[in-house]
C-alpha cells in the first residue's frame, strides 16, 4: 500500500484525542466507485462511539483528491475505527489508493 502517515504526539497518553488530517488521491478510473461508497463510510464512522468528527470533502484544486479530517476520542477509538474499516466496502473500494495522512494527539486541535 502507498500510505504516508506521520505520527506526532504531545504526550504518551491513551486518553488524548487523536487528530488525523490529510488527503487521499483517487485515480480517475476509480472515482465513481469511491464517490458512491463515501456516504455510507461517513455514516458508519460517525456512528462509532469514539468518533468526535469525520469529514471527507473533494479538493477544490486537485481533481480526484479528497481532503480528510478525523477526530477520535482517543487512540483506542481510532484503533476500533481501523478494525471496523478493514471489513468495510470502503476498504475494498479504496484498497491500494495512495493516502497522505498526519496523525497528532493532544487535548486541543493541534492544527
Amino acid at each position: 500500500m502507498n500510505h504516508r502517515i506521520n505520527f506526532m504526539s504531545s504526550k504518551k497518553s491513551a486518553e488524548e484525542k487523536l487528530y488525523l488530517t490529510g488527503y487521499i488521491d483517487v485515480p480517475a478510473d476509480r472515482l465513481d466507485a469511491v464517490t458512491e461508497a463515501l456516504p455510507l463510510h461517513i455514516e458508519l464512522t460517525l456512528a462509532e462511539p469514539g468518533c468526535i468528527s469525520f469529514e471527507i470533502e473533494p479538493s477544490n484544486s486537485v481533481p480526484g483528491r479528497f481532503m480528510v479530517s478525523e477526530v477520535f476520542k482517543n487512540q483506542a477509538a481510532f484503533e476500533a475505527h481501523q478494525i471496523r474499516n478493514r471489513s468495510s466496502a470502503w476498504f475494498k473500494v479504496t484498497e491500494g489508493i495512495p493516502r497522505n495522512f498526519s496523525i497528532k494527539t493532544g487535548e486541543d486541535n493541534p492544527s
